[in-house]
């Protein structure tokens, strides 16, 4: 009997399909983030390919009748179909959960469908929501919009004011939520202190990780449940696809696959390729990232015609020393950053921000970020121009904010770029 016909058998008989073994790289040898970041969650088909492949397939073939009700039913452990599962999804996942060090991940068709998979999952009418002043603004409709029409009660308090997170929690708090780097001012929640509140109280403690990354931080390692991801962002790096993903335990991973499998939220294998791809890559890109970020940073603030800049890497900057104790990554601190300029007397705050956006050559002008190209934003009038003025003062988006993703380019060149409308204000 060949080897692949025994192993065949072998999993056969512990109601395992052959492609659903463990995975190319053994987890349990205690191998580094960049290891597992290039080799993680692969499985090799018979073919012997070495890169990964694309499974576009939306169904699957079984040996028999029988084996294919055993699939169904869930005595066997398989591919059904891929809006349930596919194998390069799959693959994206593993290396996903492994990198967060969750237990498993589940991946969706973008950063807000992994949030409403989550809304779904761990919230139902009667519920409460706890969630930070400082988030995208498509997460505050999601919540006020919708979960609040479907009678789950949802309030906001700043996020880093511990006492404020204490305060705000209900007998029907089931669940706290927040961005830690936020959007657009990459500010800094103690996920200990929530962690702790957390677990006092029976609730979930939700962090969406898309600023940190696991290459810089880790929330399930600080005491959160579910991580939440927008792929879109600096796990692909690029721009180039949609997607999101919540990593946490079995058992909570499990009620989040039941929505995606129900409802359809599902990821399409060639974006979960190029995701997987993108991980190879995040460690070092990350590092690159904020070494530019640093040092634009120092330029903003030394700028005089820069009034704030938000950026936990600046030594005076409130969560400075939280975010070292947080990030494991040493001078990490994320690559998104708001910067608020300095607008003429009698002159409209907005019109100072978009001149220096305007003034820009290089860097793109988009509300995308996590890219390896640097991008610039007014998210008043983008990202957050949905809020009411009150929702986004609270949130401490001004009028005169900038957001900017510092991306790969020479930072002498970002800089430039910058200084072109700071220079001529």
């Amino acid at each position: 009997m060949s080897q692949s016909r025994a192993q065949e058998d072998k999993y056969s008989d512990s109601g395992l399909d052959p492609n659903w073994r463990s995975d190319a790289l053994d987890l349990g040898l205690d191998y580094g983030m960049q290891t597992i970041a290039v080799r993680a969650g692969q499985h090799r088909t018979d073919e012997g390919e070495h890169s990964e492949p694309i499974f576009t397939t939306s169904s699957y073939v079984y040996k028999s009748a029988s084996d294919a009700a055993a699939h169904f039913d869930g005595t066997k452990t398989g591919n059904v179909y891929s809006r349930h599962t596919n194998p390069s999804v799959r693959t994206f996942e593993r290396r996903l959960a492994a990198l967060e060090n969750g237990e498993r991940a589940v991946a969706t068709a973008s950063g807000m469908g992994a949030i409403l998979t989550m809304c779904l999952a761990y919230l139902k009418a009667g519920d409460h929501l706890l969630a930070a002043n400082q988030l995208f603004g498509s997460s505050i409709g999601l919540f006020d919009n919708y979960m609040a029409k479907f009678g789950v009660e949802v309030s906001y308090v700043d996020c880093f004011d511990n006492e404020a997170w204490a305060n705000a929690v209900q007998p029907n708090t089931k669940v706290i939520y927040c961005e830690s780097p936020s959007n657009p001012l990459a500010q800094i929640c103690d996920i200990g202190f929530l962690s702790q509140l957390s677990k006092a109280n029976d609730i979930l403690l939700v962090v969406d990780n898309c600023f940190g990354t696991p290459a810089l931080q880790r929330p399930l390692d600080l005491g959160a449940d579910v991580v939440i991801h927008s792929a879109t962002k600096y796990l692909d790096g690029q721009g180039r696809v949609l997607g999101g993903a919540l990593v946490g335990s079995d058992k909570l991973m499990q009620e989040a696959f039941t929505v995606v499998r129900s409802g359809g939220i599902s990821m399409s294998p060639f974006n979960a390729w190029v995701f997987t791809k993108g991980l190879e890559t995040l460690k070092l890109r990350m590092q690159a990232h904020c070494s530019n970020a640093n040092q634009v940073a120092q330029f903003l603030v030394n700028h005089p015609n820069v009034s704030t800049v938000h950026f936990s890497g600046l030594t005076d900057h409130p969560s400075h020393e939280l975010t070292k104790r947080q990030h494991h990554m040493k001078d990490g601190y994320g690559a998104i950053m708001g910067f608020e300029v300095k607008a003429k007397e009698g002159d409209d705050p907005k019109s100072g921000a978009w001149h220096v956006i305007d003034a820009t050559r290089m860097v793109s002008i988009t509300n995308n970020l996590g890219d390896a190209k640097t991008t610039i934003t007014h998210p008043a009038t983008t990202t957050h121009f949905r809020m009411t003025p009150e929702a986004r003062a609270e949130a401490g988006v001004k009028d005169g904010l900038i957001r900017l993703s510092v991306g790969l380019e020479d930072v002498e060149d970002i800089i430039k770029d910058l200084a072109r409308g700071l220079d001529s204000l």
